[in-house]
């Protein structure tokens, strides 16, 4: 197993496994890169192990652990989605009790896309500094969610500076998906554009937020900057939210993963959680990576080598509430758990004033796990994942079923 690829602030390397020849190829992804006479350039450079647990071994010496706080918190999105307004949000925030670090405010403040400093008056007319100075009164840090390198067609930006967003070759704009009214890449190679990014970062900071949420952080090297590589381009722009945000906390979201390394504290190893196991049938055949429950939980296991060594593990939410959700009960469990063992950060959407009894003690056996326990190892059978681990001095085994999403127990 090739357990890491060392060029990380050079090439990405790129793996591609046919099944049908049982071969793999490695492919370095140097494009956009021009040498002069005299100059070197490192195309491959990675460790080839015939062993997992020898492979993860050298991964562990190379990347230290960090000791990173794990943080437990709320976050708007998975509830309301953009339909939040003041009045959800401080009632949401009356609920958190003394247990929670972050109180989170998601997408949907703004009024659009890339207007980052266009507070909707209509749904928060009081702006966000009254809101934020509640969080801190509660004892929690204050969470904001953008997207900073990116505009939807519908915003200001969009409508009226389309000299600040990046073109092609052929001076087509990058689209970077069509999410909202479909964005597009601000232009890290125009000035002005960067001045733009610095002050939306800068403004909640003056307002007090404390931990961002930064999104889409792919679309910058959509189209790498000139002279330089995608992962080169990565590092450049994850390089400028480090600058810009000093000592503030980063979680990265939709982000290249190698380069979040000492860039950001945290980082969303999956996809997004979604209400339905699997989501609904149609996206399955519409997106190559598309929220799915039954996708991230499996992410949240197999990338949980990564946590605490390039950054704090982000698995997405938990999500006990009985209305607006498809899950099962079972599956919401499993889902509370997993993220408890194999996380540094444990999230939910949930108003937990409406929790009763039997989610209440969901919650505080999660909270217990998650501060408490040690997973000792898991293993792959099939379709279930066998888990091992221990709390409090006894070593528990559960059986999670891949298909079902849920928990058997060992």
């Amino acid at each position: 197993l090739f357990s890491f690829n060392n060029n990380y602030n050079n090439a990405y390397l790129i793996y591609k496994l046919n099944k049908k020849t049982n071969s793999l190829t490695l492919r370095s992804d140097i494009y956009n890169i021009n040498l002069s006479a005299g100059e070197e350039f490192v195309v491959f450079d990675y460790y080839l192990y015939n062993d997992y647990n020898e492979g993860l071994n050298k991964f562990n010496d190379v990347f230290k652990k960090k000791n990173l706080d794990k943080i437990f918190g709320y976050t708007s999105w998975y509830n309301y989605y953009q339909d939040i307004n003041e009045n959800i949000i401080l009632r949401d925030l009356d609920a958190i009790d003394s247990r929670f670090d972050l109180f989170q405010i998601d997408d949907g403040y703004e009024t659009f896309v890339g207007d980052w400093m266009d507070v909707d008056k209509n749904k928060f007319p009081n702006g966000l500094k009254a809101i934020v100075d509640k969080i801190h009164s509660k004892g929690l840090k204050a969470g904001i969610w953008l997207a900073p390198f990116v505009a939807e067609t519908k915003s200001k930006i969009y409508q009226e500076h389309q000299d600040l967003l990046k073109k092609d070759k052929n001076g087509n704009l990058i689209s970077c998906g069509g999410n909202w009214s479909g964005f597009y890449l601000l232009d890290f190679e125009n000035e002005e554009a960067k001045k733009y990014m610095r002050k939306s970062l800068e403004f909640f900071m003056d307002l007090g937020f404390d931990f961002f949420k930064l999104d889409f952080l792919y679309a910058s090297c959509l189209e790498p900057l000139k002279g330089m590589t995608r992962c080169q381009t990565q590092n450049y722009t994850y390089n400028f939210l480090k600058e810009v945000l000093k000592d503030k906390i980063i979680l990265g979201c939709g982000a290249n993963v190698i380069n979040c390394y000492n860039n950001f504290d945290y980082l969303r190893i999956g996809p997004d959680v979604s209400l339905k196991f699997d989501d609904v049938w149609f996206m399955r055949g519409l997106h190559r990576e598309r929220i799915s429950t039954k996708i991230t939980l499996q992410n949240t296991i197999y990338r949980s080598f990564l946590n605490d060594r390039l950054f704090g593990n982000d698995p997405d939410v938990f999500l006990l509430r009985d209305n607006n959700i498809s899950l099962s009960n079972k599956q919401k469990e499993a889902l509370i758990t997993i993220n408890a063992l194999f996380g540094n950060v444990l999230m939910t959407s949930d108003n937990i004033a409406d929790y009763d009894e039997e989610k209440k003690k969901l919650l505080s056996n999660a909270f217990d796990i998650y501060y408490h326990s040690k997973v000792l190892g898991f293993e792959r059978r099939n379709d279930e994942i066998l888990i091992k681990y221990e709390l409090n001095g006894k070593v528990n085994n559960i059986i999670y079923n891949t298909k079902k999403g849920v928990l058997i127990n060992g």
